[in-house]
């Protein structure tokens, strides 16, 4: 099968070449890809560290070209989108059926890529918070494709929504269509506290939104955009003068076994047009090179989709 291979002399460390077909293990599906997209951690942290021949990539969307041995997951020839740990930048891709959402007919796999890390890490961290209903969430690097996924999922959830973004002129009139209420430049912007913060940026983000959640609050530390470290004051946990019982967590979503109902469900908002991807990239996979170069510059605010056919 064709697949962008690790090739630490070639442009953004990737060429197009061949790679022996995956053999899927008995709960897992072989899928044929569509289209795949980017996300700025494992540009930045897996493919920089992979050795040479390696397949990468954790989304895709594609049609199963056969069923999962032992029964588990969708038939063949049923559209789906697929997250793992490596194997989506590959024509062929086995992946386990808890992984697996299936996808509306005639959806467009491309927009449906951007589901697996984006969707399911805004969807995993807006559960850690609780119920949304009336409560004021913060969402810092909300232009990022996880952060513009929790803007609009919290929104749907009933949330007040506040979305953190380093330029608002630029970009909050957009985060105000996908359903922010607020748009502020950073947690010290706000003056009144929160109940939930989804934290993007890491650094002086994640200490201050800390600071300003609310009794029983939590933040939900889900990305790391800044190399700054996180420098809480000494008295930061002691719940003098402020609140003290609240609570700051983080997750792994690529330990999961069990996204496949939770794909499925975004897939189909997706798929609907309720959700908005805000693909602002899309080529071919031998232009993968151009699409890293704008995501590891902080030039692209969005999503980048590559289209294997």
């Amino acid at each position: 099968m064709r697949a962008l291979l690790v090739d630490p002399t070639a442009p953004a460390r990737l060429r197009l070449g061949e790679a022996p077909d995956p053999e899927p293990a008995p709960r897992q599906a072989l899928v044929r890809t569509a289209a795949t997209s980017l996300n700025f951690g494992e540009i930045k942290h897996v493919l920089a560290a992979a050795p040479a021949g390696a397949v990468l990539g954790w989304d895709a969307a594609g049609v199963v070209e056969r069923a999962a041995a032992d029964g588990s997951g969708p038939a063949a020839g049923t559209p789906v989108v697929t997250l793992a740990p490596d194997g989506a930048w590959a024509e062929l891709r086995a992946v386990d059926t808890g992984l697996i959402g299936t996808v509306p007919e005639g959806a467009d796999l491309g927009a449906i890529s951007t589901v697996p890390v984006a969707g399911a890490s805004a969807l995993h961290a807006l559960r850690r918070i609780g119920p949304l209903l009336g409560r004021r969430v913060l969402i810092t690097g909300a232009t990022g494709g996880v952060g513009r996924y929790a803007v609009q999922l919290a929104r749907r959830a009933g949330a007040y929504v506040i979305a953190s973004t380093g330029a608002p002129r630029t970009h909050g009139d957009d985060l105000r269509a996908l359903g922010a209420h607020e748009v502020v430049t950073g947690p010290e912007s706000l003056t009144e506290p929160v109940h939930g913060v989804v934290d993007m940026v890491g650094g002086r983000h994640l200490v201050e939104g800390y600071a300003r959640l609310a009794e029983h609050g939590t933040l939900v530390s889900v990305g790391r955009a800044t190399e700054a470290p996180h420098t809480f004051p000494h008295d930061a946990f002691s719940g003098a003068p402020g609140p003290h019982d609240r609570t700051l967590v983080t997750f792994n979503l690529l330990r999961r076994s069990d996204l496949d109902e939770d794909l499925t469900l975004l897939a189909g908002l997706v798929a609907s047009g309720e959700l908005d991807t805000h693909v602002t990239w899309r080529g071919p996979w031998d232009k993968a090179a151009d699409a890293i170069d704008l995501l590891m510059s902080r030039r692209l605010h969005g999503k980048a989709v590559l289209d294997l056919a």
